[in-house]
């Protein structure tokens, strides 16, 4: 098997390599979009990412990996087997990577039913496709912008739901499809209909590096790599297992990293003061604030978990003009989100006098 490029020796693209962790803590996210101009990381990134992931259990002899641990979850064919009394075996294997080629077909990536097979015998026979393959895994889409649009449609819909859902001829078959998405794409060959564009949960625009020095390290590190690939991969094998144990803590207590009415109100105020089309953006925002907090190790987003979430997931759903910037900066975000939870915390103590001037007055008429 040949080395995977460490993701901690990429020199750079902070953004980029933040968007994909927090995928990698929730997948339930939605994945993300990378733009950049060629030579950016783009694919090195996500492979690298792939490689440092922890490992998982699966159930024994399932073609779709199924998670032992959560039924709910499970495919048509381990849900039977369980309902026949069948105790599933299961067994621990690396995260997989799968690599979408841009000429796939709706059945290759959503898998087939076998209609002449279920006539004539009563058998449900599914061929699975791309989606089983990727289910908890990573699936990465190079050039993700050339794909058919209602492909895409369908990756996204099954990144969304966590789910894939077959019908064929009144036959349905089911399994998981809980995978961290990653497409990347290069704006000169074309871009996405905004409809699409806004299915993605975060996006990064990422481009080449200008600093002579971090230029200068990067022909380092690739050369050191091409020489002697595991020797290199040595040297960053500390800082590999750190950031895959980190994930693997955040993965065990994102379900516990709490949020206040108050933060809630703070994402609302900031997208709808930006404009911003729908709801998506609230509820990618609030997953991604409380992945930051649990990759922190925190119980609790604050106000700059949002904004770091914020600077992911609204650049590519602010509406703009001709003029307008293109990009809304992370410390603008942060003193918008500071000022709308200053606004908030005076109207909310405004409304507290309020009820306890009315509560001391009913008192007063009673006496």
């Amino acid at each position: 098997m040949p080395v995977i490029y460490p993701f901690t020796a990429i020199v750079g693209q902070e953004r980029m390599k933040r968007a994909l962790v927090l995928n990698a803590v929730d997948p339930r996210i939605g994945g993300v979009l990378i733009r950049g101009e060629r030579g950016t990381a783009k694919s090195t990134a996500a492979r690298a990412l792939a490689a440092l992931l922890p490992m998982v259990n699966v159930v024994t002899d399932c073609r779709f990996g199924c998670d032992p641990d959560h039924p709910i979850t499970w495919c048509t064919e381990c849900r039977e087997r369980s309902a026949r009394g069948e105790i599933l075996p299961f067994h621990t294997r690396s995260t997989s990577f799968v690599n979408l080629p841009i000429s796939a077909t709706e059945d290759r990536v959503v898998g087939t039913l076998d209609i002449e097979k279920a006539i004539q015998k009563g058998e449900r026979h599914f061929e699975p496709g791309v989606l089983a393959a990727a289910n908890r895994g990573l699936l990465y889409i190079d050039e993700v912008n050339l794909l058919d649009d209602h492909v895409v449609d369908v990756l996204l819909d099954s990144a969304a739901m966590g789910m894939n859902i077959i019908e064929r001829e009144g036959i349905s078959f089911t399994h998981p499809a809980r995978f961290i998405l990653v497409g990347t794409m290069n704006p000169e060959e074309g871009d996405f209909r905004p409809q699409l564009l806004d299915r993605f949960a975060l996006s990064v625009e990422i481009y080449g590096i200008r600093e002579a020095r971090e230029r200068v390290l990067i022909m380092e590190r690739n050369l050191t790599f091409e020489a002697n690939p595991e020797q290199f991969r040595q040297e960053f094998l500390d800082k590999e297992l750190e950031l895959s144990r980190q994930i693997e803590h955040a993965r065990k207590i994102i379900d516990s990293v709490g949020y206040t009415s108050r933060d809630l109100l703070s994402i609302a105020q900031l997208t709808a003061s930006l404009h911003v089309d729908g709801h998506r953006s609230d509820l990618v925002i609030l997953k991604a604030a409380r992945a930051q907090a649990a990759f922190d190790g925190r119980q609790a987003i604050s106000g700059r978990d949002i904004a770091l979430a914020a600077e992911l997931a609204l650049p590519h759903r602010i509406r703009r003009g001709p003029f307008q910037q293109e990009e809304i900066t992370m410390e603008e975000l942060q003193d918008r989100i500071e000022g709308l939870q200053g606004a908030s915390s005076s109207v909310g103590q405004r409304s507290e006098e309020k009820v306890s001037a009315e509560d001391e007055e009913a008192r007063q008429k009673k006496a």
